[in-house]
């Protein structure tokens, strides 16, 4: 039996029933179809580095319920503890960064046995607008909210649930550019839908807290731009700069969901076998110089082994780690910092 995903397009305009079971450890092989690419500049982004465990961080704004940072299996997450719903959304200059044509939003949340397992993220600005009312009545849910009223959608997760353990990290990723919008739970591409005119502000998440089994959560990003899985545009480019290839802190390993960019590239070489690459790493300053100049180049030649996996020539990639050397922004804001972090690809 496949678990069934709803889309409600209104108040609350997307309902994604997702699963309470997780499919073991994900690989770059379990998303070697995955197609999310990120956008092209990250506008709030947190793991939780400037804050301590007990704290509400620092990034945040409660608007309603309890909420703090806990640690959980040695890593700091986002835990909704207390309320019918919690309300958090981040702290960015503008209430209206997503009023625009293309954003991506991604996150990761824990399902547990027993608890609510439901997470909302509306899109509106909700210091100023009612929250309204859940459409779903689903337990273990991701859904998005718009402000407009209009079709019911709806799309399956392509795996029986009993092919899952409980207890798991799951990905959830959304991506808007247009009237169209495509959303992701961890390796698949659950919907691909038209959003017609709603109309998006800032992000909004809630969830029903509970003491004992909180809503956690874990690698939010928001950016700006985007298209999609469209390697068009990178034809004429001469400097590709990505930041949808994510590594495990302070390691080389290549986390499964920066598939999606890593298939883009893919494509674009093997589509234009002319084409030769230097694929250079990139690091914020947060460390020493010397050992972010190891871990880029580390990064950068885990990227040309990954890529020559996937069937691409390695005398046509060659590799240099960069540390901190080439700031894109500054490194004080969080938002600078994980802009500096980020993959070139290079034409030779």
């Amino acid at each position: 039996m496949k678990k069934h995903f709803q889309i409600a397009v209104g108040l609350v305009l997307f309902c994604i029933a997702t699963i309470s079971q997780a499919q073991d450890q994900p690989t770059t092989k379990t998303y070697q179809n995955y197609d999310f690419v990120p956008g092209d500049r990250i506008v709030f982004e947190d793991n939780f580095t400037d804050d301590a465990s007990g704290e509400f961080p620092s990034h945040w704004d409660l608007l309603s319920g309890q909420a703090l940072l806990t640690t959980f299996k040695g890593e700091k997450v986002f835990a909704l503890t207390e309320g019918n719903y919690v309300s958090i959304m981040p702290l960015l200059e503008s209430d209206n960064y997503l009023d625009i044509d293309a954003f991506t939003i991604e996150f990761d949340f824990y399902t547990q046995p027993g608890a609510y397992n439901q997470v909302g993220l509306r899109l509106w600005d909700p210091k100023n607008r009612e929250q309204g009312e859940d459409l779903t009545d689903e337990e273990n849910a991701v859904w998005f909210g718009y402000e407009s009223r209009a079709h019911q959608l709806s799309g399956s997760y392509p795996r029986s649930n009993e092919e899952f353990s409980d207890d798991a990290w799951h990905h959830a990723a959304m991506a808007r550019k247009g009237t169209q919008l495509k959303l992701y739970i961890d390796q698949y591409r659950v919907l691909t839908v038209p959003v017609f005119k709603a109309k998006t502000f800032s992000l909004n998440i809630v969830g029903i807290g509970d003491q004992d089994r909180p809503i956690m959560l874990k690698n939010i990003r928001v950016a700006q731009g985007g298209n999609f899985n469209d390697i068009k545009h990178l034809v004429t480019e001469t400097r590709i700069i990505t930041h949808g290839i994510l590594f495990d802190v302070e390691k080389a390993t290549i986390k499964p969901p920066s598939m999606g960019t890593l298939n883009q590239i893919c494509q674009l070489m093997k589509d234009h076998p002319e084409f030769k690459f230097e694929i250079g790493g990139h690091t914020d300053n947060t460390g020493t110089a010397g050992h972010n100049l190891v871990l880029s180049q580390q990064r950068a030649d885990a990227v040309k082994t990954q890529l020559v996996s996937m069937g691409i020539d390695a005398g046509r990639l060659t590799t240099k780690g960069y540390g901190d050397s080439q700031p894109m922004q500054d490194n004080i804001s969080v938002e600078g910092r994980a802009n500096n972090r980020r993959v070139e690809f290079v034409k030779q």
